[in-house]
This record gives C-alpha cells, sequence and structure tokens, in this order.
C-alpha cells in the first residue's frame, strides 16, 4: 500500500499553466460590460483596480491685468504733473501709478497720462467720476486704454519716428484728424517752402494717432513762413494749429 507521502509527491501531480490567449484584460473577459474608464493594472501576487479620472476643464479665475486698470486721461492741462494729477485721481480711488506723457524733442506735455489703479473697481468709479470733468479750464476725457493693436508692427513705426530729422526750427501742429499721416503732414506743409522732416505722434504701443505732430525746417524764416501760411488752415477735414515748437 502507497504511503501518505508518496501520494503527494511532487512527481505525482500534473504541471498546470495559465497562458492568456489575449490581451485583454481579465476583469473583462469577466466581465465585459465594465465601463471603458475602468483601468487595469496588474502586479505579480496583486491585482488592483482603479477608475480613471474624467477630464475636467475648470476655469481659474485669472487676476485682473494691468490693461484692465489703465487709464487714459486726456486733454489735460501741460502744467499738470504726474504728482499733480495722481492727487486729483486719488480722490476716488487708489492711484498705483501715474505717467504724464512728455513729447522727447520738445519736452512739453503732450495733454495726456496714463494712470493706474489698483484694482478694477477704482478704474471705472474714477471713470465715472472723472470723465467730462474739468481740470484747470479743460474738459478731460477719462476711459479705459486700448489694447496695442497686435496686427500692428511696432517696429516699423518706431523706424518711422527714428528718421524725424529734428531741428531748433520747427513747428507744433495740433488738432490733426486722425487720418493724417507723417507723409501727408510733410506733403501738405511743402506746399510752402522746404520741409525737412514731418512727423505725427502716437499714443505708446498703438498706431494710433495722438492728434498732433511736429514739422521741421532749416531756418526760423521757414517757421515763421509755415505759422503765417497754416495754422487754421483746414487738413483732412479739421482746421489744425500751428505754432512755434
Amino acid at each position: 500500500m502507497a504511503s501518505m507521502s508518496s501520494l503527494i509527491s511532487p512527481s505525482n501531480f500534473t504541471r498546470l499553466s495559465f497562458k492568456p490567449q489575449s490581451k485583454q484584460p481579465f476583469l473583462q473577459i469577466l466581465q465585459p460590460n465594465l465601463p471603458k474608464n475602468l483601468i487595469l493594472s496588474s502586479r505579480p501576487r496583486k491585482l488592483r483596480l482603479f477608475v480613471a479620472a474624467e477630464e475636467r476643464t475648470s476655469t481659474v479665475a485669472s487676476p485682473p491685468s494691468a490693461a484692465d486698470r489703465r487709464l487714459y486721461i486726456g486733454n489735460i492741462p501741460r502744467t499738470v504733473n504726474n504728482d499733480q494729477l495722481k492727487k486729483i485721481v486719488e480722490e476716488h480711488g487708489a492711484v498705483e501709478k501715474a505717467e504724464v506723457m512728455y513729447d522727447k524733442y520738445s519736452g512739453r506735455s503732450r495733454r495726456f497720462a496714463f494712470v493706474t489703479m489698483k484694482t478694477v473697481e477704482d478704474a471705472n468709479v474714477a471713470i465715472e467720476k472723472l470723465n467730462g470733468t474739468e481740470i484747470g479750464g479743460r474738459e478731460i476725457k477719462v476711459n479705459i486704454t486700448e489694447k496695442p493693436i497686435a496686427q500692428v508692427d511696432l517696429s516699423v513705426l518706431q523706424a518711422e519716428d527714428s528718421r524725424f530729422v529734428d531741428s531748433p526750427h520747427k513747428v507744433y501742429v495740433g488738432n490733426l484728424a486722425k487720418t493724417v499721416t507723417s507723409d501727408t503732414l510733410k506733403n501738405f506743409f511743402s506746399e510752402k517752402g522746404k520741409v525737412m522732416s514731418a512727423k505725427v505722434s502716437r499714443v505708446s504701443g498703438t498706431s494710433k494717432s495722438g492728434g498732433f505732430g511736429f514739422v521741421s525746417f532749416s531756418s526760423a524764416e521757414e517757421v515763421e513762413a509755415a505759422i503765417s501760411s497754416f495754422n487754421n488752415a483746414m487738413l483732412e477735414g479739421q482746421q489744425i494749429r500751428v505754432n512755434k515748437a
């Protein structure tokens, strides 16, 4: 009679091996209707199940950019400086920065400024309270600044400015129509004399005309002749002002 130990000897067992015929996960074979977002991963002696998180798009509110808080203030008196303007605007909200724009050639105020408020709410209040009011007898315009025009190659505009030939003999031309270009200005003044150079100033960072420009000449006599001939003349539908720069 065979002993118990001989009956359970490894030699009496048939080796079994399981080779999966498909790469399909084992649980999906048993349960073919499992959701597609159920991912199976197997490791030796352990089978793990975890559900893949559905993709979710969450909108995170980004803090307001400086452009949303930046005000354009136009038609201010030439005598108003940064500190004075800041004090005026601060009566209606917290101011981060106030900057009056000056012409780099004449050093004169360009009659407009940019003021960055602390919050969008402060900016809106300042517009409501200040737009259409007067500073030094001049009715000012206050609004949110325009964003830089992406399609305009600003390097081209900067190159145009760099071509301007400065001179101690030049005139300031104000109240220009928005359609007037530097070439238009030069051709207009060339009708009465020899113009060295001309340029229309633009709102910083954009192609928008600032509404004024400069024309340079080679002599004081030509400046006087230009003022005499063109002050209060009509250019593209608007009466321009011409005086010494």
